[in-house]
């Protein structure tokens, strides 16, 4: 299981808006070949970044399977608006847990 993790720096003032576009969009993402799980979380000091971490059976399930889809065309349109600077995303192996 491969970990993806993004912090999404939101524009301030578009939280609403943001979480009311992902709702929308986390269906586009959920139904990839090789998702396993998603969680969005708010955060409470910079309560306009985001951190958004996806697991997936592989790094090809999300760099060729789920960037390279028509979904993630529709992704780009629905959340790409509300971020400044854009998100670094990397990827983790677990180490230890589960």
């Amino acid at each position: 299981m491969i970990l993806e993790h993004a912090l999404l720096p939101v524009l301030p003032g578009r939280e609403a808006e943001f979480e009311a576009a992902f709702a929308l969009a986390r269906p586009l993402i959920e139904r990839q070949a090789g998702f396993l799980h998603l969680r969005l979380s708010r955060g409470i000091e910079s309560p306009s970044t985001y951190l958004l971490l996806v697991g997936w059976e592989s790094v090809e399930a999300h760099e060729q399977g789920f960037r390279g889809s028509p979904e993630y065309q529709e992704w780009r349109t629905l959340l790409h608006p509300f971020y400044e600077p854009f998100p670094v995303v990397e990827h983790f192996a677990v180490v230890l847990g589960g």
